[in-house]
């Protein structure tokens, strides 16, 4: 990784993901999680607060050093035991079925092969448990769809691999048989990065 991806962008994450209306959507999604917990792509740790007070432990991943060094104070501060790690979400060290709930907020659009990512989110799922997420990806509009596309490769090297245009309803419905979810708009975003997934999706065996 740059200089540029592990001290500057991490900056930009954090200010970029503070937006309070994207705290009540974080609250809405991870108000439902728990049990033995895994949260991918945990950024500058931003869900920490949002995490319901019963829960004791959470396991957190995310391969960029840069934000990794903001997470920790919020780490620090947190009532919630964190198992903070640097790795990728392709390739998780972790064995079959063992958690309860899967977190990912604004992740799914950054991570270079996604479909594989969804399959490790699935494996060390235990039968019955549960992947929440938040997302942006592509708009239901044609017209923004557009622009998504041509705007993704300079949003790319903007946002370390961030895609504008990923389908993400269609990628977690590829992995998973049952799943619920809206999609929206976020309040206040612009309709090319703020087409919004919010949901859950279920493993059944």
């Amino acid at each position: 990784m740059g200089f540029y991806a592990q001290k500057i962008f991490p900056y930009l994450l954090d200010w970029s993901l503070s937006d309070s209306k994207i705290g009540e959507y974080r609250q809405q999604i991870l108000a439902q999680v728990k049990g033995e917990v895994l949260e991918i792509g945990f950024g500058t740790g931003l869900n920490l607060s949002y995490y319901p007070k019963s829960l004791e432990k959470l396991v957190t991943i995310d391969s960029n050093r840069g934000v990794n060094q903001l997470a920790q104070k919020r780490i620090q501060s947190s009532s919630i035991t964190v198992d903070n790690r640097i790795l990728n979400s392709e390739n998780l060290p972790m064995a079959d079925n063992s958690f309860d709930s899967v977190v990912s907020t604004f992740t799914l659009c950054s991570i270079a092969n996604v479909e594989q990512a969804l399959k490790e989110v699935y494996r060390v799922l235990k039968p019955g448990g549960t992947f929440f997420f938040l997302e942006h990806g592509l708009s239901n509009e044609p017209k923004i769809q557009v622009w998504q596309n041509r705007l993704t490769p300079v949003q790319k090297i903007i946002g370390d691999g961030c895609h504008l245009n990923r389908n993400i309803r269609q990628l977690v419905e590829q992995q998973f048989d049952t799943v619920t979810l809206e999609e929206f708009v976020g309040e206040n975003l612009p309709k090319i990065a703020g087409y919004l997934y919010k949901g859950v999706a279920t493993k059944t065996n």
